[in-house]
């Protein structure tokens, strides 16, 4: 028989959050009278360990996730095939640590049976750093794809997948930041962007085009978002950081 609830706490790797907010929230969690698990991380559970992930959805009704923005959940337990059921996210990139705890108490039912609360490591040997796609959003222009030189990407015109997450290199969020449709997001990047996971829709955000409009006024409209980004520096940006990944590759193979 399932349990009523559970907590699964990120605690991300990544410092895009305070060290001070993330001993916080999990000191507070341990008072609250329902199963905690703090993950190291859930970007690195999601490609390395998927069987814990998946256990949750089997022992547990609702599950409340205390991690980073909703889309970026969403679209990482969707990318690596995790099926997690009935659960909410809880984003610690906005919200303080008084709102999360008030609303966890406010929603979380109190377990019959005794509580626990376990921390979870990752036995991943490199940063789970990696592009998440948003289906929602992309519009298999392929422009990710073509800006990568690590084969993360694996695409045809029907079809695009991460195939390699774990060759993409640390802290280079570059082929996302050329994407015209803003389908492209890094969970772990710092900046609270719509790149890291935040909703899209600020008047600064190209439009996804919608299919049922002619084949005309989508190629016109990819095209003027690449134009914006153009103008914007962006793609100069991505340029800086793809050389930079590239750089601390080649020092990494001089030191094997």
């Amino acid at each position: 028989m399932k349990k009523q609830n559970c907590l699964i706490y990120c605690n991300c790797g990544a410092g895009i959050i305070p060290n001070e907010k993330q001993n916080t929230l999990a000191e507070s969690f341990k008072e609250l009278n329902v199963d905690v698990f703090e993950l190291h991380d859930i970007c690195a559970f999601s490609v390395n360990e998927k069987d814990v992930l998946h256990s949750f959805e089997n022992e547990y009704d609702k599950k409340f996730i205390v991690a980073c923005y909703p889309r970026a959940i969403q679209n990482i337990f969707q990318q690596n095939k995790i099926t997690l059921g009935n659960y909410e996210v809880l984003n610690f990139r906005e919200l303080t640590t008084e709102n999360i705890v008030e609303t966890l108490r406010e929603k979380t039912l109190e377990n019959s049976s005794e509580t626990k609360y376990e921390v979870l490591k990752s036995s991943l040997d490199v940063p789970a750093w990696y592009p998440v796609i948003d289906e929602s959003r992309c519009t298999l222009c392929g422009q990710c794809a073509r800006f990568c030189v690590f084969g993360v990407y694996k695409y045809n015109k029907k079809s695009l997948e991460v195939v390699n997450p774990l060759s993409c290199k640390n802290n280079c969020p570059a082929c996302g930041r050329t994407c015209p449709a803003s389908a492209i997001i890094f969970p772990r990047l710092p900046e609270n962007s719509v790149l890291s996971g935040a909703e899209p829709g600020s008047k600064e955000e190209p439009a996804k085009p919608e299919k049922k409009e002619g084949l005309f006024v989508l190629l016109n409209e990819r095209n003027n978002a690449r134009r914006n980004i153009f103008k914007q520096g962006v793609v100069q940006q991505a340029e800086a950081e793809k050389l930079k990944a590239i750089e601390e590759f080649k020092k990494g193979l001089e030191k094997k």
